[in-house]
């Protein structure tokens, strides 16, 4: 059983706005969503002395969430939810809510409009708790007291996914992914290829993150991940890592039938998934790009190549990554096949962590909105901070433009990629078309 798979709701929580309106016009109005790590009150009181692990030069991209309906957090779910898990509820909400499907000025989903037997929710976690990992530490081990009786359901990567099919009733599968870095777009290539195979018929996906703190900042330090100028410039020749965000991105996807069953307001079509392995280091990508090339190549699959006109690339501002990706979106897009021999048209790349940092579990399932919105709208985002592109990737990214200084418009953006990589050299892609009936 295959079946199409459309796109009908969006919702998001990022450093750059509260919804998908706000972050998407701060995005496209070169706003930056980073802030100085010393203007965030956490970090200047419990943890005051272990910050002194990461450099005070650091900038992060801070979500910060607040949500207008009085019923949406009671005060057991303050209590009982985790910070990741507030976030990826507060962009269901609004998913749910774009899409038309709950109740005026409710939580509780239409059932005349859908099975809720039949509704899944996939939604995954990079890190997902670790405040309460850390926090709880301390106190068992210095304050010798007991762990709170939430302390298991607070850090559990599913929890999200969970908590969300309790608050919103949905009966479906309940199903969470943990990819690192490639969550988001997993997590949205699982429910899409669920819907396919039949086993729902329209889901909640994506991913949320909330793993600002001085622990994983130490530990990015450490890992040489993190730019100690608290800069994030994607592609550019003086790009030295990423700066850390946080933020939830959720999309609804539904079968083609469903949505048009229910007079849904359809968004647009996703038409293709690739996922692989660099089966090469935790850390480092192939420096060819042949393993992200693989999952770029099985999301295109059969469709015209011709017709993507924008990449929107992972591009965390690290050195090889970039590099890397560069080479596989030019090898997957214009290489030599039967049917289309070695593509001349113009490709546009662009990545949205200039703007807002790298939201690790949460980066790709923002970005698919971001990608979503520049199909429905005809126009392509720029990567702010790119003053000038790396010049091995300049010699060797013949048809590919990257879009810096202004967003650019184009008469009719058909298709666009949106990669998502992580470590442990997983690779992931989603190509998304317009709706056509």
């Amino acid at each position: 059983m295959s079946r199409r798979v459309v796109v009908t709701g969006l919702g998001c929580i990022s450093p750059l706005g509260n919804s998908v309106r706000e972050s998407w016009l701060n995005l496209l109005n070169s706003k930056s969503g980073l802030v100085n790590l010393k203007s965030l009150p956490e970090y200047e009181s419990d943890y005051k002395p272990f910050i002194k692990s990461v450099p005070e030069s650091l900038s992060v991209g801070k979500a910060y969430f607040t949500t207008t309906h009085k019923d949406l957090f009671s005060d057991e779910d303050e209590r009982r939810l985790a910070k990741f898990t507030k976030y990826a509820i507060g962009a269901t909400y609004e998913a749910l809510e774009n899409a038309n499907l709950l109740k005026k000025n409710t939580l509780q989903i239409d059932e005349t409009l859908v099975d809720l037997n039949r509704f899944g929710c996939i939604v995954g976690s990079g890190i997902a708790s670790i405040d309460e990992i850390y926090t709880s530490s301390i106190k068992f081990h210095n304050e010798h007291k007991r762990v709170n009786p939430l302390f298991i359901p607070k850090i559990l990567t599913n929890m999200a996914a969970g908590n969300i099919s309790i608050k919103f009733k949905l009966k479906g599968p309940s199903h969470s992914v943990s990819t690192a870095c490639a969550t988001g777009n997993n997590a949205i290539g699982d429910a899409y290829n669920f819907i396919k195979l039949g086993m729902q018929d329209i889901c909640v996906a994506g991913a949320a993150e909330a793993s600002l703190h001085p622990l994983s900042l130490a530990g990015f330090v450490r890992a040489k991940s993190i730019t100690s100028n608290g800069i994030s410039r994607p592609f550019d020749e003086e790009r030295s890592g990423f700066v850390l965000g946080e933020g939830a991105g959720i999309v609804v996807l539904e079968s083609l039938e469903n949505a048009l069953k229910r007079g849904a307001n359809i968004i647009c079509e996703i038409i293709g998934y690739g996922i692989s392995s660099d089966a090469n280091h935790i850390t480092s990508p192939l420096p060819d790009g042949t393993g992200a090339q693989r999952a770029i190549e099985m999301a295109i699959g059969n469709s015209r190549r011709s017709e993507i006109k924008y990449v929107n690339a992972h591009a965390t501002s690290t050195v090889l990554g970039d590099r890397a990706e560069s080479n596989a979106i030019r090898n997957a897009i214009f290489k030599d096949t039967d049917n289309d021999n070695h593509i001349k048209n113009e490709i546009y790349v662009s990545s949205n962590k200039g703007s807002m940092g790298h939201l690790l579990g949460a980066a790709g399932a923002v970005e698919s909105i971001f990608t979503i919105k520049s199909i429905q709208k005809n126009i392509i985002p720029h990567t702010l901070n790119l003053n000038k592109l790396d010049q091995e990737i300049q010699e060797s990214s013949e048809g590919m433009t990257f879009v810096k200084e202004s967003p650019k418009e184009i008469d009719n953006l058909e298709m666009a990629l949106c990669n998502s990589f992580g470590f442990g050299g997983i690779n992931t892609t989603l190509l998304y078309k317009k709706y056509r009936p």
